[in-house]
């Protein structure tokens, strides 16, 4: 006999050790899904009477509670707002079905709250998921998404303690925890982790193409759990689809809206419709949204000479950009879910979705060119799309009294791209740019020939922050279409697309009435497409002094439409523009530009940078997860959860490199592969003073993968500018780690309310940040390189408190009033190496992105079927950009931004609600500086925008 196990033999030992336990000893099982006329409920507690035996439902109200007994016992069910309801049962050995336990609110003040509150049973329902929950997490439910003019997913969870966004233009787009980068955040559909379309190619997902109506939860957790996606330093932004009810539902909506910027109307529709059939076994939920808007943006910007060697000429104005955005948004989106339960221990499901988001909008530029003292005019039209496909099976299965498998196969599939110009074969953003040079020269130049803010000018002579003026010396030597000539067309290509196939198994095994173990692997495999920032420009002869060359074509000379006024020109400041306002390019003529026949005729030649191929990459990324984890009640109060994850990841980058030397370009292909593993440990421990005061502590460790375009070992030119541009990305880079360390605390009301609060702390490694550095050319010209590094440590402290309280112990009317609030402090701390006079010196500075204040306050008013909110939501100041260049002094900032949006409802009957929304009432600017406050790059305003509509529960 052999002294050695075969494999075979040593498979069949360690699956004897796995389910043994779970397969050889009996226990009686109760299963049963916990409902209302509201709905099914998460967060339910349901025991056996008289013992300490008890479950919580999860998401789908459906619960597992292990009897420990058999023969004639009574389950009670418990939930904030209903009475607690009691049902008898025969329980047998191995798997007993409860099916469905409705229950009513309760009699009295609570129970009417639940009744005819238009929030209360939406938040009971998020407090009683946050309640139970292992993770650190906050909650929001549909109804409370829907009671707030949040109209996509990223806006929808803006109003979670602790998590901010992004606005591009004047809508949230990304969303992340604890004001991290956006990147350092998990987003998930169903737990599965979103691929990124992002067009500036990072990880981050892109959420305004989902639509907030295909959303049931949204679960933000601040401290993850080892079943949970690792790359996850802020935390994790799972969004829950809706998933069939245990009743027949179906409701519309319909809103139609006006923006006051771009003074046009907008509208929005959506249906859902849900329903049980063959004896409740089939389950369908369908919905589907549509969301079409106008909208309009100035855009005040200013460019900086920060290339240059001078500190005091960093700060001098290379140019000024006036910006007019007019367009249209259209937002689509669909879902459907499927699942089908075979009987109490075996459901298989399916779930799709598909949602698309058109952003389609002309944008009108007038610039000042200070350093070759020109007017520029620019003209594109943007038509960016983006997608969000993809769906997953799977199934829960009770393979044993005491072991459950669940099990999903998913497809995801998320791009960005353009498809204008018609007239090209190369496609992308197309701009048409149009010069002309002001003869006399200008006025209004510091003694070193520079244009400066008065603030920075050396001499005093300089222009206000927020009036910033061309000053020619002869004053008739304005703006002119027909002194204006086409110089330049681009078509700027930016085409992203990110897919993943996922496998997951988990296997969960209850040991006894205390410990309960999980196991379980993910594999996904990503496959990323991108084309990031490549430029395709032709150029007239004329412009590049080419004898014989046709003579430039002028502005006035082409096919134009009226400048799309709407109510003024830079109205927030004073309408100090309206000498540049510019009669635009028809869409067609300026597609006509690119035609072949355009090009020839007009003696356009292509100089498209060799580098664009640089930009091209094909990437795949393998990830293998498991995982092992314990749950551990080691008494009625102290709940401990421990175990590990570890997450091994392989990715190949296939791109180009560019080499320039005495004889020419060679364009080179390249590989770049790459593998490291990441050992996550993590424990949570949950101590419950009574049944409404929880404490809780986690440690965790978390990391976040580079971005596919930082690892990219190509690099973009851009010769023409001053300083020229290199922008190149870095193979060697690292991934980031933390080690996170949480302790939060929670109280909950009995009238449905919460107040909580607590610490974190995090230790950084290996954060990668945007350096910038200058060097000489051959020709002595400075050149402003780009390039994504480590540093080698920071850390990230921060403390969170919220409450949400109502003021029924008022009389009459006042009772309805309450408020919700809540707040978060973050200081992050890194050091940025910087050489000054040979010498390297080490600059403090907070992380990028991240916001030191956080905050949330509303005040609502519930009351006999009427539900008035005002909200306002800040999020504090960040650094965007680092540069060991420039030091602190120069970094590229995002100012505090504030905005105030409210909504008010009626129900008229109890299927049949009318409402109103209102955005941005106070009109706030989206502002970012160079250093100082007063030193602004970019200042933008969008005005108010409303709706107003109904919502009919035609079933309920």
């Amino acid at each position: 006999m052999s002294h050695c196990l075969s494999k075979k033999s040593l498979r069949k030992l360690l699956l004897a050790a796995l389910l043994g336990p779970a397969l050889g000893t009996q226990a009686q099982l109760i299963k049963g899904v916990v409902t209302s006329k509201e709905g099914q409920l998460p967060g339910a507690t349901v025991r056996v009477k008289s013992t300490h035996h008890l479950a919580s439902t999860d998401l789908s109200g459906g619960f597992t509670l292990n009897a420990q007994a058999t023969g004639h016992l009574t389950i009670q069910v418990f939930y904030v707002g209903y009475a607690m309801k009691e049902m008898e049962l025969d329980v047998k050995k191995g798997v007993n079905d409860a099916g469905l336990l409705e229950l009513s609110p309760v009699e009295g003040k609570l129970g009417a709250v639940i009744v005819k509150g238009t929030m209360a049973p939406s938040q009971v329902k998020a407090y009683s998921i946050k309640k139970n929950s292992v993770a650190i997490m906050d909650v929001i439910a549909a109804d409370a998404i829907g009671k707030l003019p949040d109209r996509n997913a990223a806006e929808a969870v803006q109003r979670v303690q602790g998590v901010a966004v992004s606005r591009y233009h004047g809508e949230a787009d990304q969303a992340t925890v604890r004001g991290t980068p956006f990147a350092w955040t998990s987003t998930l559909f169903n737990g599965i982790h979103l691929p990124s379309g992002n067009p500036m190619g990072t990880r981050a997902s892109v959420l305004d193409v989902v639509p907030s109506e295909m959303i049931q939860y949204v679960q933000v957790t601040k401290a993850i759990t080892p079943d949970m996606e690792g790359d996850a330093i802020g935390g994790a932004i799972n969004f829950i689809t809706r998933t069939a009810p245990q009743h027949r539902i179906l409701n519309v909506s319909g809103a139609g809206g006006y923006n006051n910027f771009s003074k046009d109307g907008t509208y929005n529709a959506s249906a859902v419709y849900g329903d049980r059939f063959f004896k409740g076994k089939l389950g369908v939920m369908v919905s589907g949204a549509v969301w079409n808007r106008k909208w309009g943006t100035d855009s005040y910007e200013v460019a900086y000479n920060t290339g240059l060697s001078s500190p005091v000429q960093q700060r001098s104005i290379s140019t000024l950009d006036m910006k007019r955005y007019m367009g249209t948004r259209e937002t689509y989106g669909s879902s459907v879910g499927l699942e089908y339960n075979f009987n109490a221990g075996n459901k298989i499901f399916a779930r799709g979705m598909m949602n698309k988001f058109n952003d389609i909008r002309p944008v009108y530029e007038s610039w000042f060119d200070f350093n070759n003292s020109r007017y520029q005019y620019t003209y594109r039209y943007s038509y960016y799309q983006t997608k969000l496909n993809g769906g997953e099976v799977g199934g829960e299965h009770q393979l044993g009294a005491k072991l459950k498998l669940d099990w999903s196969a998913a497809e995801y599939y998320s791009s960005y791209y353009l498809t204008t110009p018609p007239t090209n074969a190369s496609k992308g953003l197309p701009i048409a740019y149009f010069r002309q040079k002001i003869a006399g020269g200008i006025d209004g130049l510091s003694s070193d020939g520079k244009k400066y803010l008065k603030m920075d000018a050396p001499d005093g002579i300089g222009d206000d922050p927020m009036h910033i003026q061309m000053h020619p010396k002869d004053l008739k030597e304005v703006m002119d279409p027909s002194k204006l000539t086409l110089q330049q067309l681009v078509i700027a290509s930016l085409n992203n697309s990110d897919r993943d196939k996922v496998g997951q198994v988990n296997l969960k095994q209850t040991v006894n009435s205390k410990l309960t173990l999980k196991y379980g692997a993910k594999y996904r495999n990503k496959t990323r497409d991108g084309i990031n920032q490549a430029s395709y420009v032709w150029l007239p002869g004329a412009a590049l002094g080419i004898p014989g060359s046709p003579a430039l074509v002028t502005l006035s000379s082409m096919d134009r439409t009226s400048f799309p006024t709407r109510g003024g020109f830079f109205k927030e400041l004073g309408s100090p523009y309206n000498a540049e306002i510019m009669d635009p390019l028809t869409k067609d003529q300026l597609f006509k530009l690119y035609d072949t026949s355009f090009l020839n005729k007009n003696g356009f030649r292509n100089f498209s940078p060799a580098s664009n191929a640089t930009l091209i990459y094909h990437g795949h990324e393998n990830v293998f997860a498991a995982y092992a984890m314990a749950d551990y009640k080691v008494n009625e109060k102290l709940h401990v959860t421990a175990g590990l994850r570890d997450e091994h990841t392989a990715f190949q980058l296939n791109s180009s490199t560019l080499t320039t030397n005495s004889t020419g370009t060679v364009i080179s292909p390249v590989t770049v592969s790459k593998s490291y593993n990441s050992l996550l440990p993590m424990v949570h421990a949950r101590y419950s003073v009574n049944d409404q005061l929880n404490v809780r502590a986690a440690f965790t460790r978390t990391f976040v993968r580079p971005n596919f375009t930082d690892l990219n070992p190509g690099e973009s030119q851009n010769l023409t500018q001053t300083p020229a541009t290199i922008t190149k990305g870095n193979p060697d880079l690292k991934p980031t780690y933390s080690n996170n360390y949480d302790l939060m605390g929670e109280y909950y009301f009995r009238n449905i309310g919460l107040v909580s609060g607590g610490v974190f702390y995090k230790d950084l490694s290996n954060v990668i940040f945007s350096d910038q550095s200058t060097t000489l050319d051959a020709n002595n010209n400075t050149v402003l390189i780009t390039q994504p590094k480590n540093l080698q440590k920071a850390s990230l402290v921060g403390a969170e408190a919220g409450i949400n309280k109502r003021f029924d112990f008022l009389p009459g009317f006042f009772s309805g009033l309450g408020v919700e609030f809540n707040y978060t402090y973050i200081h992050s701390s890194t050091t940025v190496p910087r050489t000054v006079s040979g010498k390297v010196v080490y600059d403090k500075a907070a992380l990028p992105n991240q916001s030191k204040n956080l905050f949330n306050a509303i005040l609502f008013y519930e009351r006999k079927g009427v539900m008035v909110r005002v909200a306002g939501n800040y999020r504090g100041r960040s650094i965007e950009t680092l540069s060991q260049q420039l030091g602190p002094q120069l970094y590229t900032y995002a100012d505090n931004y504030f905005t105030i949006d409210a909504s008010a409802s009626v129900t008229l009957t109890p299927r049949l609600r009318v409402f109103a929304e209102l955005n941005n009432l106070n009109n706030a600017p989206l502002k970012y500086y160079l250093g100082d406050p007063h030193r602004p790059t970019q200042v933008e305003w969008y005005s108010q925008r409303g709706q107003a509509g109904i919502r009919w529960d035609i079933i309920k």
